[in-house]
């Protein structure tokens, strides 16, 4: 059984967001990590190129999943998780503080308003949580847009003839073998 869940409200113990509260928006089992809504943002400068312009992207970077705590909703203070089995049989996750049943809302976190920029940020182009993969497979860099970017219409450099014609044989007086 996961003790974490995405969609729960987590607080981070530990680190330079000690104290914070997000929204588990990403839960990477294989590699013990989460992502947090609004915890340890990274910025990414993307190069402009002929289909858009250069950006500054906002991102969330995963952080290792022993340094939050799932937020208690009686106490709204961290709390470690438990297990119980249910009058159904079956095992929910409960909050060793209180003893109250964890239940993990699909609730995206809310979107602080910024001042208007010129720039895009990730936030505004797309919704992490709804598109899975690198990031800059969502801005564009995948193997489908690279081909779609491929095709220019007109001659263009790459269309010219590159080939290195024939070198004539340097005619020298010395011949080719050593010593004579």
């Amino acid at each position: 059984m996961k003790k974490l869940r995405t969609g729960d409200t987590v607080v981070v113990i530990t680190g330079k967001d000690k104290g914070k509260t997000g929204v588990l928006l990403k839960v990477l089992s294989t590699v013990q990590r989460v992502v947090v809504a609004d915890v340890n943002m990274r910025t990414r400068h993307v190069p402009k190129n002929a289909s858009r312009p250069g950006q500054i992207l906002k991102y969330e970077a995963s952080i290792h999943w022993s340094n939050v705590m799932v937020l208690d909703p009686k106490t709204k203070r961290g709390t470690r998780v438990g297990f119980r089995i249910d009058e159904n049989g079956k095992a929910v996750r409960i909050a060793k503080k209180s003893g109250e049943v964890l239940s993990a809302s699909k609730a995206q976190p809310a979107k602080k308003k910024q001042a208007p920029v010129t720039q895009t940020t990730a936030s505004e182009k797309a919704p992490q949580a709804s598109q899975k993969g690198p990031f800059w497979k969502k801005l564009g860099f995948g193997a489908a847009e690279m081909a779609e970017r491929a095709e220019v219409e007109g001659p263009t450099h790459m269309q010219e003839d590159h080939t290195v014609p024939d070198q004539l044989e340097r005619q020298t007086g010395r011949s080719h073998s050593r010593g004579s």
